[in-house]
């Protein structure tokens, strides 16, 4: 238990939001530690995504399919959260599949839960709207970023930004997300001097 406590804090501090020791207590509860493997699903397309998750340990990947291609929508890796928003909150089946690209340690939020807690203390309801928020900027922030950069653009700011993404995942999921070929991310990577950064 006193690890779901640490992992509760460190949540809420990532998130600037302060609970009441009880109510931090009963946040604690809720979390459900998931150890996977590499390669295997937190979610599968086609389910209701019942958790938001925590990534504890590892490298974890969104995607979606167009056709026979499997599309990279987002990666995370520690301290991140995960969560296909749609599906979360509007209770629908998912779009968009979680599975884990590194072996590692994620902790399940629950729907069910969280809102069962959220109808007892607003302030977690201040933690489910600072998850949500921060969510909704960064599917913004990558739509600006595909609209308005060129590749090399989007490879310079993933890689000042979140280095992780392109030192850890496979080249071809860091193409997808980055929306471009792998040759094109080859030329990218190719081309970057220690100038550009």
């Amino acid at each position: 238990m006193e690890k779901k406590r640490d992992v509760a804090r460190e949540i809420c501090r990532s998130y600037n939001v302060a609970l009441s020791p009880e109510n931090m207590e009963r946040f604690a509860e809720i979390l459900l530690p998931r150890k996977l493997l590499r390669g295997a699903h937190a979610l599968t397309e086609g389910e209701v995504c019942d958790y938001m998750y925590y990534v504890e340990r590892g490298l974890v990947l969104q995607y979606y399919r167009k056709g026979k291609m499997s599309v990279t929508e987002h990666i995370a890796h520690e301290g991140d959260m995960v969560i296909c928003i749609e599906s979360f909150f509007l209770r629908e089946p998912s779009k968009i599949g979680i599975v884990m690209l590194e072996p590692g340690i994620i902790y399940g939020i629950p729907h069910d839960e969280l809102y069962e807690l959220a109808r007892s203390s607003f302030e977690f309801c201040k933690l489910i709207f600072a998850i949500e928020q921060r969510s909704l900027i960064i599917s913004q922030q990558k739509a600006d970023v595909i609209r308005f950069e060129s590749a090399k653009e989007r490879y310079l700011r993933t890689l000042r930004e979140n280095p992780d993404i392109v030192r850890r995942a496979p080249l071809h999921n860091v193409a997808s997300y980055l929306q471009m070929t792998p040759e094109t991310l080859s030329r990218v990577r190719g081309a970057t001097t220690e100038d550009d950064l």
